[in-house]
C-alpha cells in the first residue's frame, strides 16, 4: 500500500508540476482516439456494407421452357425441377437452406413490380420468363465458383450454357451470375478491407508516436531528477512507475473526452447526416460498430498509447 500510495503521489506531483505538457499528452490523445473512432465507425459500416452487397450475389439456374430456350429440346419436367433443386442444395459453397425456387409466375409478378410503367405487358402472348432456381453461395466470393460448379453439371432440364459447345463456361445461358458485376463488388470489398486494415494501423502508429513525444518534453524537463534517482540506486522500473502512470492518466482523460465527443456527435449531428448518405435505409444488414464496443475500443487504446507511449520514450533516460 505505501509503494501504491507513494506511486500515485509521484504522478500527481508530476502532473501538478507540469500541466503544459500534461494538458499536451491528453489533448493530443484526444484528438488521435476521436479520429481511431470515428474511422472505426465509419470503417466498419463500410464493411458492413460491403459484405450486404456480396450477400446479394446470387448464381440463377434457369429451367428449360421451349417457347422460349431454342436450346432446350423440351420443357422442364416436374421430376427434373426437384431433381435440380435437390442437387443445387449439395453444390460445394452452398447453404442448402439458401436455394429458393422461383416459378416463372412469380417472376413475372416480381419484374412487373420492379419495372412498373416501362413496358406494356398486357401486350406480351404469354409469360416469356422461365422457372428457375436462385442459389446463394455461403461466401460472395464463391459465387463464381459456384456458377461454374453448376455449368459444367449439364443439369438434366436446365438449358446449357451459352459456351459450353466452344469448351469454356460462361455467364449466359442457363446459368448467369453477372460475373462482371461480381468481379467489380468482390474487387471493391477486397480493396476496402485492405484500406481500413492499413488506416488503422497507420493513425494508430501516429497516436503513439504524438503521445511519445509529447510525454518526452515532460520527461527531458526532469532529466536531471531521473538520473539522481537512478545513482542513488532507484531500480528502473521505480522510476519508470509513476511515469507510466502519469501517461495512463492522460490516455484515459483523453479517451473518455474523445467518447463524450463522439456522444455528442452522434446524438446531434449524426441525425442530420445520416438521410444525405443512405443510412435512413430500412436496411437492417448495414451497421457500424455499436458505440459501446467503440467508445471501450478507444478507451483501451487510450491507455495502452498513453502507458507505452512514457514507457518507451523514458527508456532513453534510464541508461545512465
Amino acid at each position: 500500500m505505501s509503494q501504491a500510495r507513494l506511486l500515485f503521489s509521484e504522478a500527481w506531483s508530476s502532473i501538478r508540476m507540469n500541466l503544459s505538457t500534461t494538458f499536451a499528452a491528453t489533448m493530443t490523445v484526444l484528438i488521435g482516439m476521436c479520429l481511431l473512432g470515428l474511422f472505426i465507425a465509419l470503417g466498419t459500416w463500410v464493411l458492413s456494407w460491403s459484405n450486404h452487397i456480396q450477400k446479394e450475389l446470387q448464381v440463377q439456374v434457369y429451367l428449360c421452357t421451349e417457347a422460349y430456350m431454342p436450346d432446350c429440346p423440351a420443357d422442364a419436367t416436374k421430376a427434373q425441377v426437384a431433381a435440380v433443386g435437390k442437387s443445387l442444395r449439395h453444390v460445394p459453397h452452398v447453404n442448402p437452406n439458401q436455394v429458393q425456387f422461383v416459378s416463372k409466375e412469380e417472376g413475372l409478378a416480381q419484374y412487373k413490380k420492379d419495372h412498373r410503367g416501362e413496358f406494356p405487358y398486357h401486350l406480351l402472348p404469354g409469360n416469356p420468363l422461365p422457372d428457375k432456381w436462385i442459389v446463394t453461395p455461403t461466401q460472395g466470393k464463391f459465387t463464381p465458383v459456384v456458377g461454374k460448379l453448376i455449368c459444367r453439371s449439364h443439369y438434366a432440364g436446365v438449358e446449357p450454357c451459352a459456351t459450353a459447345k466452344t469448351g469454356g463456361l460462361g455467364d449466359a445461358g442457363g446459368v448467369t451470375w453477372q460475373s462482371n458485376v461480381t468481379k467489380r463488388v468482390l474487387t471493391i470489398a477486397k480493396v476496402i478491407s485492405l484500406v481500413f486494415l492499413f488506416a488503422v494501423v497507420l493513425l494508430v502508429i501516429a497516436a503513439t508516436l504524438l503521445i511519445a513525444n509529447t510525454i518526452r518534453l515532460s520527461i527531458f524537463a526532469r532529466r536531471r531528477e531521473i538520473e539522481v534517482m537512478k545513482l542513488v540506486g532507484a531500480t528502473n522500473w521505480f522510476i519508470r512507475g509513476p511515469f507510466m502512470l502519469e501517461g495512463l492518466l492522460c490516455g484515459l482523460v483523453g479517451s473518455i473526452l474523445a467518447v463524450i465527443l463522439l456522444l455528442l456527435g452522434k446524438t446531434i449531428a449524426l441525425p442530420s447526416v445520416l438521410p444525405h448518405i443512405g443510412g435512413g435505409s430500412t436496411n437492417n444488414d448495414v451497421h457500424a460498430l455499436s458505440f459501446t464496443l467503440n467508445a471501450l475500443a478507444l478507451v483501451v487504446a487510450g491507455l495502452l498509447l498513453g502507458a507505452l507511449g512514457s514507457g518507451l520514450t523514458l527508456r532513453r533516460f534510464l541508461q545512465v
